[in-house]
């Protein structure tokens, strides 16, 4: 990151533990500096977003305007294109979590709002990803009768952007080896159960 974003990244990460972590703001874990060959770079480490033993079946990047906001082709092209608000409106999809679970979320993005205000940041949109319970256990179901050679048992496979898939190996004892029936709000930071029972928002 360039060096003048230091203090606007500095009051973000303040701000992470200030609210222990109840923000929907990307959470910087740290701020680092790395000299290289008397060159000095700046970088930090966030969390994922998304869960990292959940899969997410469909994302969206909401922005709450319908100006230029649908997916375009190239990214319907993707295996997971992230689609946009005039998407979400022609698929009348609809979100059902439960009036407490509003509630709390409404109250994280007001505070989430006014920090980003103090700050003159106007660029914020919601990242919405969709973990459907029964397609998983269908997948996983399927996963187990048709497991690639080559394989450990607790390998696991995901796709960048650029489309191609990368494997990595997931120790026994790690959380994403394990398969939870149930939201583990320790591995699932921002995960919010839906009413219906079915499904995941995350």
């Amino acid at each position: 990151m360039p060096k003048d974003e230091l203090i606007f990244f500095s009051m973000l990460l303040k701000y992470v533990v200030e609210k222990h972590g109840k923000t929907l703001l990307p959470q910087y874990l740290g701020m680092y500096r790395i000299t290289v060959e008397s060159g000095q770079y700046y970088f930090v480490v966030m969390r994922n977003v998304f869960s990292s033993h959940r899969t997410i079946h469909k994302k969206f990047d909401l922005k709450g305007s319908t100006v230029d906001r649908e997916a375009s082709e190239k990214e319907l092209d993707k295996h997971l294109p992230t689609f946009k608000d005039n998407d979400f409106i022609k698929q009348k999809v609809k979100i059902e979590i439960g009036e407490e679970a509003k509630n709390k979320l409404l109250d994280i993005l007001s505070s989430d709002v006014d920090l980003l205000t103090k700050l003159h940041i106007m660029d914020y949109s919601l990242l919405v990803g969709i973990h459907d319970c029964v397609r998983a256990e269908e997948e996983a179901v399927q996963g187990e009768n048709s497991q690639p050679t080559g394989r450990s048992e607790n390998s696991e496979s995901e796709e960048c952007d650029s489309g191609e898939r990368w494997t990595y190996n997931t120790p026994p004892d790690s959380p994403r080896g394990a398969q939870y029936k149930e939201v583990v709000y320790e591995v699932d930071i921002y995960a919010i159960p839906s009413t219906e029972a079915i499904r995941n928002l995350y």
